[in-house]
Order: C-alpha cells, then structure tokens, then sequence
C-alpha cells in the first residue's frame, strides 16, 4: 500500500531502497562532529534541551480539545516551529481542534513522559499525532521502547499517526552525515516493526517522501528541519492526510 503526495506515490519499498537515505524531521539537534570520538553511534550527542523553544497549549485549551474529542500532538523543533500551521490544517480539513506539547531538542523518552502526564491529568482524546524520534538518533537503540511505551499508555482504543524521521544535518561532515543516515533507518525500522505488531499505529511518512524529491534543500532547510512554506506544506498534508482517512475510533 503507498500514499500519494502532490501527485507522488509514496511507498515502505521505496525507501528501503533507496538505504542510507532514509531519514527525518528534527529537534534541535546540536552536537557537532567533535564529538563523534566519544560518541558510539557517530551522529555525537544530544545536548542539553530543556532550555530550549517551546510550544505548549495552555490548561484551558487542552481541556477544550479533549471536550471536543479534537487531537492531541507531541512534537520536537519542527513542531515549534510548524505546531501552528499543522493545527490550522486539521482544524479546516477535520472540525477538530488540536492542543500540543512540542519542546525542541527533545527524545522521544521526554514526549512519552508529557504524554503520560496529560493522560493522568486530562484524559487522552481519539486521536494523537508523535511527531517525534529524530533526536534519537543519537542514542537509536531507546527509541523502540519509548514507542511500546507510549502504545501501553495511549491503549488499543485509539489511534495514533507516528512521523517518522529524516536526518542528515547539511552542516556536518561526511561522516557525521553517514551516521545520522544510518542513525535514521534505526529509528525507522523500528517504527515499521511497531507498526506491524499495532493496528492502531499508522506511520506518517515524512522519509519516504523525501526520498522521492530531487533535491532535499527545498525541502528541508538543514537536512533536519522544514523549509516555510513548502517543506512545512507537505509534511503537514501527510499528517492530515493520515488523520482524515483512517478511520475514527473513541477513546476508552
């Protein structure tokens, strides 16, 4: 099965051959090549993100979305940086509205962690986008457990679209390049894996998409983040795509 994008036909075979250049969407990603010695997975580490951008819905809105059984996104940079655009998009195209957590620098361990707070605090409505997993490839072999977590915490009720990742920062060497390709197919392959053992995980895919694009720079700005507008555009319209044509389903 593929998906069609602005006329492209995305599919899971098309990326896989395509190898190392299965990547995705970041955070704030700001370990450099200095420190890939010490590193054991050559894409450096993840510095400190608490710092960072953030883009939070507030108390009120949160409880407003999930009265309206609206959606839910927990997202890295990219989503401080698209949260907005994505939630008038869904707003137009479903009639739902959408709250956030989205925190730059982030893993996928901190996202589960304010999904399990908002789940204790809130509730969790049907539907929740995890724009999540590129910080991970500095670390890739936590991102397959973060998933599982996630899907015990959100439960088999509800749905839940997954972008996966594309990662190959421009302003690094070959080298560093080279691992966060290979960084990035980890982090995907164990989406694919989840996917196939939940039937309420769909894979929003972000990576197959730029595997098909000629040239990725109009894309994404730094191998890492979207380019405003179009790179923004098109990721967006996989998410929302996703979300309007599966089925609803309510949560428990």
């Amino acid at each position: 099965m593929g998906t069609s994008v602005g006329g492209v036909r995305l599919s899971r075979r098309r990326l896989l051959g395509f190898g190392a250049v299965a990547v995705a969407t970041g955070a704030a990603m700001v370990a450099t090549s200095n420190s890939v010695s010490a590193d054991t997975y050559g894409s450096g580490q993840l510095d400190p993100w608490e710092g960072l951008n953030t883009s939070i819905s507030s108390d009120d809105q949160i409880r407003r979305v999930l009265a309206a059984d609206g959606v839910f996104l927990f997202g890295d940079s990219i989503m401080v940086q698209d949260g907005n655009h994505l939630a008038r998009r869904v707003l137009t195209l479903t009639h739902k509205p959408m709250a956030m957590h989205n925190w730059a620098g982030q893993p996928t361990e901190a996202a589960v962690d304010a999904l399990e707070r908002w789940k204790t605090k809130y509730g969790l409505p049907s539907r929740i986008v995890m724009a999540v997993g590129s910080n991970d490839i500095f670390k890739p072999p936590a991102f397959g457990p973060q998933v599982d977590r996630a899907m015990r915490i959100i439960g088999p009720a509800r749905e839940v679209f997954w972008v996966n990742t594309y990662v190959c920062r421009t302003r690094e060497s070959d080298l560093v390049q080279r691992a966060d390709r290979r960084n990035t197919n980890w982090v995907n392959r164990q989406l694919d894996d989840a996917e196939r053992r939940y039937p309420n995980l769909h894979v929003v895919r972000w990576a197959e998409f730029i595997a098909t694009v000629k040239s990725t720079r109009h894309y994404v700005r730094d191998g890492v983040h979207t380019t405003v507008p179009l790179g923004q555009r098109f990721r967006d319209e996989l998410i929302t795509d996703a979300l309007t044509s599966s089925r609803q389903v309510t949560g428990s």
